[in-house]
C-alpha cells in the first residue's frame, strides 16, 4: 500500500470518527433536553439504583442521563477528544470498547455505591476510553499507540484521580469501573490483534 492510499484511508477514518463522536455526544444533549422538557423523567427512568436487582438493565441506560447541564458539559469536554481518538481504530473497536466500559462502570456503580442511591452520567465512559487509549499499546505492540498513550497520560493523567473517593455526589465507583473496563477491553482487543500479526 503506497503513501497516498494510506493517507486517503487515514483521512476517511478520521472523518468517520469525528462524525460518530459528534453523533454520540449530540445524542447525550438531546436526551438532556428531553429530560428538562419532561421535568427529569429521563433521570428517573434511566438512572442506576444500587443494589436493586430490577434496576440492573439500567447499566445500559444510566450513561445517557445527566444531572444538569454542568454535569453534561464537563463530560462533553472529555468525550469529544477521547471519542475521536478511539474512533481512529475503527467503529467496531470503538463499539466493543464502549460496551465493555459501560457494563463494567455500571456493575461497579451498582455494587459499590450505597444501597438505593442513584447514579447517572457518561463519566464512566470517559474514564474507560481514556484508560483504554493509555494502556492499549502495551498489548498491541504498536509504537504509535504506545506514544499516544504516554502523551495522554501526561496531559490527562490527572483525570484518573477520579477513581478514588473524593467530592460528595461524584460516583468514583462508576469511574473506577469504567477505568477497569478500559483496561479489560485493551487486553481483550489488542492482545488478540497482536497475536494475529505473528
Amino acid at each position: 500500500m503506497d503513501l497516498r492510499e494510506r493517507t486517503r484511508q487515514a483521512g476517511g477514518r478520521a472523518g468517520s470518527s469525528a462524525v460518530d463522536t459528534a453523533f454520540f455526544v449530540a445524542l447525550l444533549w438531546v436526551v438532556e433536553i428531553v429530560d428538562v422538557i419532561t421535568r427529569h423523567a429521563v433521570d428517573r427512568f434511566a438512572s442506576l439504583r444500587a443494589w436493586e436487582f430490577t434496576d440492573l438493565p439500567s447499566i445500559f441506560t444510566f450513561s445517557f442521563a445527566h444531572y444538569g447541564w454542568a454535569h453534561l458539559i464537563g463530560n462533553t469536554a472529555l468525550l469529544l477528544p477521547f471519542g475521536f481518538l478511539l474512533g481512529l481504530s475503527g467503529r467496531r473497536v470503538a463499539v466493543q470498547v464502549t460496551l465493555v466500559v459501560m457494563v463494567c462502570s455500571g456493575l461497579a456503580a451498582w455494587a459499590l455505591t450505597p444501597p438505593h442511591s442513584a447514579t447517572a452520567g457518561a463519566s464512566g465512559i470517559v474514564f474507560g476510553w481514556l484508560t483504554y487509549l493509555i494502556v492499549r499499546g502495551a498489548w498491541s505492540k504498536r509504537w504509535t499507540e504506545a506514544a499516544l498513550g504516554l502523551a495522554l497520560l501526561a496531559v490527562f493523567g490527572y483525570v484518573l484521580w477520579g477513581v478514588l473517593p473524593g467530592a460528595q455526589g461524584v460516583s468514583w465507583q462508576g469511574h473506577l469501573g469504567g477505568a477497569a473496563g478500559g483496561l479489560l477491553s485493551a487486553w481483550l482487543i489488542n492482545d488478540k490483534r497482536s497475536r494475529r500479526r505473528f
